[in-house]
């Protein structure tokens, strides 16, 4: 065991988070933590690592484990550069390689066989058995792995980290912790700003990753495929379940169902008992038996009645009149950042035809312009082409960044301010049904949580009953637990859909359509995520472009180019592997030969140092090849 708790209780003011929570982790073991917003994952979390107090319980930890943990959303801030985050990251790797070397030195330095030269010896090999315990040999190579697979394979590593986006700052900050390599591994919403690429990496590491990993995500698919088991913090009770999410979803069910059970038995046989104790206690023929079921009921161990079946989000997407076969049409669309003249262009000749009752879900990677794509459409931004809507469309529009909603309007202002006519009554049932209730109607939007501005957003939407709902990224901001509702309603809903999602679980689950989007035009696949990826074609041929013919050069040259580059990352990373390979070789001839036995014999200590001079001229070719593309 890694870390157990037993029976932990914590408490804010008079609100009981935890209550007799007991948990444990145990050695390579991959866990994701599920709990609704406020249930206590922090809490847990902070009490794990040490970092808060418990009011009662136990925590054991094993003796010198290292724990890393990143909070969710924690991004750098340093001015260090990436590659000293990097070495702070590897202290410990380059400390001990920098003993090696010096240790090398003084070996070399003093007089075979004497005691000195055994001394350093015996030091040598703790310090090449300690450096090889921390894969250090592998070290360089691990640094690139770990960059390409979150993006970074590009990045000029001496540069600042004041000077990456936010987004980059959070997954450098997941580098760091990855290639610092604890024992047991904490990450809180570690996917919110990984593309679909850097996720199945992710996925891939952490699913071979040498130690245990504790994950708090609501990115469902993630969780499917990283952990081997589902705890669940639920009104301060903590339930483990064996396997992914999937697993936990119907392991959960069936719980709730034999606990309810087993209860309502119990309640029942209590209930006899105690009726046939109070019926016959006054008769003198039936002591013995009255006794005895007086005694059973003081040793029934008593069944704790089940925990309150949590408030369910419901939505629910209706309309009131079909629109026509044809409900969007769009025929060589361009799309400018800026203007047609003078803006930069994302796509054009772009071309689309969506049907009555279709269900379709856009992705593509970042910034390649799904989300202009959907504003486009909307008539929010600037396009060339042409778009049009069929007969009898009625739209509704969720925005990810929910910039229609007023931030200084209460949540029933901001309602009524869309549906005047509406009532309190129907407003404040509309809200209750997606669990904004009571006093939190009176709050400000700016005061609500990411997850309750969504639910105003989409009870508006609801309210709007359209045959055509175009959404961007609907589950960003909902817990696990939203996104299943949001899933089955949208699931029911007859109409048509349009979506973005970066969401692989929701993509699986509710369109039949897939579109990847390309600058250059669409992929189609009739199905869900997984179909996607079994049937995933390579990025459609460039279109013919309009373009004169010093364009069409400039077009080639570009593309020349880029391939050029891509041999060149493709080559430096192999002669990386190649240093990486030999160092670790000479380091372990130049043990070798000072070793009594080697030193000693002229033939033998020829033979070797001859073999590491030849690999010392290879590697000083390799490294100026290096630095030659590296230029």
């Amino acid at each position: 065991m890694l870390v157990t708790l037993d029976k932990i209780c914590k408490s804010f003011l008079d609100e009981v988070v935890l209550r007799d929570v007991s948990f444990s982790i145990n050695e390579n073991e991959r866990i994701g933590l599920l709990g609704v917003n406020g249930a206590g994952k922090s809490t847990l979390l902070n009490i794990i690592t040490g970092i808060l107090p418990f009011d009662s319980g136990t925590r054991t930890v094993k003796s010198s484990l290292e724990i890393g943990y990143l909070k969710q959303n924690e991004a750098l801030n340093s001015e260090n550069t990436l590659r000293e985050e990097i070495e702070d990251a590897l202290s410990e790797v380059y400390d001990v390689r920098e003993k090696l070397l010096e240790a090398s030195k003084r070996i070399s330095a003093s007089t075979p066989g004497s005691e000195e030269y055994r001394n350093l010896s015996e030091a040598y090999e703790k310090l090449t058995n300690q450096y090889d315990a921390l894969d250090g040999y592998t070290a360089d190579t691990r640094i690139n792995i770990v960059l390409n697979g979150l993006g970074f394979g590009d990045f000029n590593l001496e540069q600042k980290t004041a000077h990456l986006s936010g987004g980059e700052k959070i997954r450098f900050g997941i580098a760091k912790i990855l290639l610092h390599n604890p024992e047991l591994l904490i990450l809180d919403e570690p996917t919110n700003h990984l593309d679909f690429t850097m996720l199945t990496w992710l996925e891939d590491y952490l699913s071979s990753y040498k130690g245990s990993v504790l994950i708090v995500s609501h990115d469902r698919y993630f969780l499917d495929k990283v952990a081997d088991n589902i705890c669940e913090i639920e009104n301060g009770s903590l339930y483990k379940y064996k396997g992914g999410y999937s697993a936990f979803l119907t392991q959960k069910e069936e719980r709730i169902r034999h606990a309810e059970k087993e209860y309502e038995k119990q309640q029942s046989e209590l209930a006899a008992m105690r009726d046939y104790v109070a019926k016959n206690l006054a008769k003198s023929s039936s002591s013995n038996s009255v006794g005895s079921r007086v005694k059973a009921l003081e040793k029934m161990e008593l069944q704790a009645k089940p925990n309150p079946k949590q408030k369910e989000v419901h939505f629910k997407f209706e309309y009131d009149f079909e629109p026509h076969k044809v409900v969007l049409s769009c025929k060589d669309v361009g799309i400018y950042v800026g203007n047609a003249a003078t803006g930069k262009q994302l796509y054009e000749n772009i071309s689309l035809e969506v049907l009555k009752g279709e269900k379709i879900a856009i992705i593509g990677k970042n910034g390649v312009g799904k989300s202009s794509f959907l504003k486009a459409v909307l008539k929010k931004i600037p396009y060339t082409g042409q778009i049009k809507f069929g007969g009898n469309v009625k739209v509704a529009y969720f925005d990810q960044e929910l910039g229609d909603l007023n931030l200084d309007d209460t949540v029933i202002e901001a309602v009524h301010r869309a549906y005047p006519t509406k009532t309190e009554f129907e407003i404040r049932s509309a809200l209750g049904r997606l669990l904004i209730e009571d006093e939190a109607v009176f709050k400000r939007v700016r005061d609500l949580s990411g997850a309750n501005r969504a639910k105003v957003a989409f009870c508006i939407i609801m309210f709007k009953r359209a045959n055509v709902l175009i959404f961007d990224e609907p589950t960003n901001h909902l817990d696990y637990i939203a996104k299943e509702a949001l899933d089955d309603a949208l699931k029911e809903f007859t109409g048509t859909l349009i979506t973005v999602s970066h969401d692989r679980y929701f993509l699986n689950c509710v369109p039949d359509k897939i579109i990847e989007m390309f600058p250059t035009g669409f992929n189609e696949y009739n199905g869900g995520y997984d179909y996607y990826l079994e049937h995933k074609k390579p990025e459609i041929v460039e279109k013919t472009v309009k373009a004169d013919s010093e364009n069409k050069a400039a077009y080639k040259e570009n593309k020349k180019n880029k391939a050029d580059d891509r041999k060149r990352r493709a080559k430096l990373l192999s002669l990386q592997r190649e240093m990486d390979s030999l160092e670790a070789e000479i380091t372990t001839l130049k043990a070798e030969a000072e070793k009594p036995d080697v030193s000693s014999d002229y033939q033998k200590l020829s033979d070797i140092l001859a073999l590491i001079a030849d690999k010392e001229s290879c590697l000083e070719d390799a490294e100026t090849e290096w630095l030659e593309l590296s230029e």
